[in-house]
């Protein structure tokens, strides 16, 4: 798979694909679905409220591997994303809680496939 480029800071490609892969583990958790418009319309949202220009391909590929990393390398990670931990993964605005040792494993999943 072919990597997302942003047109701005490196460090916002990381963020935003663990934002991501966060968004799909949580809506699995609650829906025992893997929802792909949630993902979409969180990528919009979170490159919208972070003043970040991605090219819509890249939107779709970063989508892509935040599906991936959530279906199927979480749990090989030992990551298992529950109904009962899915507020820990974020704080009352909707940004990663970047306190939880879970966001954290994560993030580095998603710098690692970056």
């Amino acid at each position: 798979m072919l990597k997302p480029e942003f047109n701005d800071a490196d460090s916002a490609r990381p963020e935003l694909l663990c934002f991501l892969v966060a968004i799909a583990a949580a809506s699995h958790a609650l829906t025992q679905e893997w929802r792909v418009d949630h993902v979409v319309e969180c990528c919009r949202r979170w490159l919208r409220k972070n003043d970040v220009k991605m090219h819509w391909l890249d939107r779709v590929k970063i989508g892509q591997l935040a599906l991936k990393i959530a279906s199927e390398d979480l749990l090989d990670a030992g990551i298992a994303v529950r109904l009962s931990s899915v507020n820990a993964l974020f704080t009352s605005e909707m940004e990663l809680n970047e306190a939880s040792t879970m966001v954290q494993r994560m993030m580095s999943l998603c710098q690692e496939a970056l």
